[in-house]
């Protein structure tokens, strides 16, 4: 099984499986003399971790993390940064029920042929969500090496959970606001009804997706390389590896493709401080795969969650016959709540 390691300088490689003893990530490329502690990476955790409200999965995991290696005193000393939670809370009962009868919307079928069957099935294994939080502890060190060094700042938030959405505050308020709520939109009015949403269709034994929109500022213009290498392609591919992400855009996204190039293309001015910029940010902060200097603004997409407690149709793999489901376990109605820190 391949397919575990993100990136060529710097890189993030991910081990362990849902039901497993642990899982963790091994953070190389991560320069000297970076202030570093557990607690850098449990802050971001924290947000992530499952069992938090009505509307995330019950599944009780305290995600404490411990570093192995990689940190000396408090600082980093560009060795390889280890870093694991251990499973405390996992219940892998139901699957050995449902085994054998690949769950409508997950990668159980084509898993169990690409693996021949070997593959951990307990929790969705590698396919499982709970992944992701190997992705946040080196998301952690990255968002810490990026402020400290240049200034970068990211956030993130949702703006849209079935069919309620709202359009975005201002960055400042935005950051302020984004997690006053469980749903993590700065808009509590908004953020209300999608709660509300979120319950009623577990109530129904269904499920919601959504929409989260992340804004990073502070980056130098010329970030990312032509063709190939462009910072679009190279987020892409780190987003298209959180599960149940279906769609990206950046800046205008698909609604600049109904735009006149008059309306989509951003002018450029002086700012007040006699700096370059554009008017409007249309490319998103991203021209010819470079940043130009202006926010880089993306918005991911996430399907409705799989695991729903509605009988569906498959087929048993082992008599080759169709047969109902019911999807038993823990589950979250809807990821995008958990997936903002991450």
């Amino acid at each position: 099984m391949t397919g575990n390691t993100l990136g060529e300088r710097f890189t993030l490689t991910s081990f362990g499986e849902s039901h497993g003893r642990c899982i963790g990530m091994v953070l190389d490329g991560c320069p000297s003399g970076l202030p570093l502690s557990e607690s850098d990476l449990q802050f971001e955790l924290d947000k992530r971790k499952p069992g938090q409200s009505i509307i995330t999965t019950q599944r009780k995991e305290e995600d404490k993390v411990e570093i192995l290696s990689g940190v000396f005193n408090g600082y980093t000393t560009s060795a390889p940064i280890c870093a694991i939670i251990w499973n405390k809370d996992s219940d892998s009962k139901p699957y050995e029920v449902i085994k054998n009868s690949p769950r409508p919307g997950h990668a159980d079928y084509p898993s169990f042929v690409k693996y021949g069957g070997y593959a951990d099935y307990r929790g969705s294994g590698r396919f499982s969500g709970r992944l992701t939080a190997t992705m946040v502890m080196g998301g952690a060190i990255a968002q810490k090496l990026l402020n400290h060094t240049l200034g970068i700042e990211t956030i993130a938030y949702t703006t849209q959970i079935g069919q309620i959405s709202y359009k975005s505050l201002s960055y400042q308020e935005s950051k302020k606001n984004r997690y006053a709520n469980e749903v993590r939109c700065p808009n509590p009015e908004i953020a209300e009804k999608m709660k509300s949403a979120i319950i009623d269709v577990r109530k129904n034994g269904d499920s919601l997706g959504g929409i989260v929109e992340s804004i990073s500022v502070g980056l130098p213009v010329g970030l990312g390389e032509p063709i190939f290498s462009s910072m679009e392609s190279d987020l892409s591919k780190a987003l298209f590896s959180i599960p149940s992400v279906k769609a990206i855009e950046f800046g205008s996204g698909f609604s600049g493709t109904k735009l006149k190039g008059s309306e989509n293309n951003d002018e450029y001015v002086l700012s007040e401080d006699n700096k370059i910029i554009t008017k409007t940010n249309n490319s998103g902060g991203i021209l010819g795969g470079l940043t130009n200097g202006m926010p880089v603004v993306i918005r991911i997409g996430f399907k409705p969650a799989s695991s729903i407690a509605k009988k569906q149709k498959t087929v048993d793999l082992v008599s080759n016959s169709e047969c109902d489901i019911v999807v038993p376990g823990r589950h979250d109605p809807c990821v995008v709540p958990r997936a903002i820190p991450v």
